[in-house]
């Protein structure tokens, strides 16, 4: 049986933080720590080795397939951040043209700096994901 790597753990995100090589890297980690945890509520957990998520939902799909997974999240990879946000919510697809510089993934939106994005677009992001996740699985 397939077996999630995305679980929530009990490693402190401070000393994940900390250990984010570039300077300017780790001080947007701290900015978007503040912005997700104000806008959602809820207490930041690290999901993995380098996810940092905020609350959680559990979701089953029609192939049998379930798991448990962050509402919203953010990760500082080497090469770009990236965030996390609902796939298949229509809100992000109406968002993302003003958010800012960004690409986007199947289920991830990769930014370079938190500089590039709009800030007010970002928390708009986290309330319609967190809104679309919870109305989506509403069994948490």
């Amino acid at each position: 049986m397939y077996e999630l790597k995305t679980k929530e753990t009990d490693n402190n995100v401070i000393e994940f933080i900390e250990t984010v090589d570039h300077p300017k890297k780790r001080e947007d980690a701290y900015k978007l720590l503040d912005i997700f945890t104000e806008t959602t509520g809820f207490e930041a957990k690290m999901w993995g080795p380098s996810i940092i998520g905020f609350g959680s939902y559990h979701y089953k799909y029609a192939s049998g397939h379930e798991g448990d997974a962050p509402l919203v999240g953010f990760s500082p990879r080497k090469a770009k951040i990236s965030l996390y946000f609902a796939p298949g919510d229509i809100k992000r697809e109406e968002l993302l043209p003003k958010f800012g510089k960004h690409t986007t993934g199947k289920a991830c939106v990769y930014i370079n700096k938190v500089g590039d994005i709009d800030k007010k677009v970002l928390k708009e992001l986290i309330t319609e994901s967190v809104k679309f996740l919870q109305e989506t699985y509403p069994n948490n």
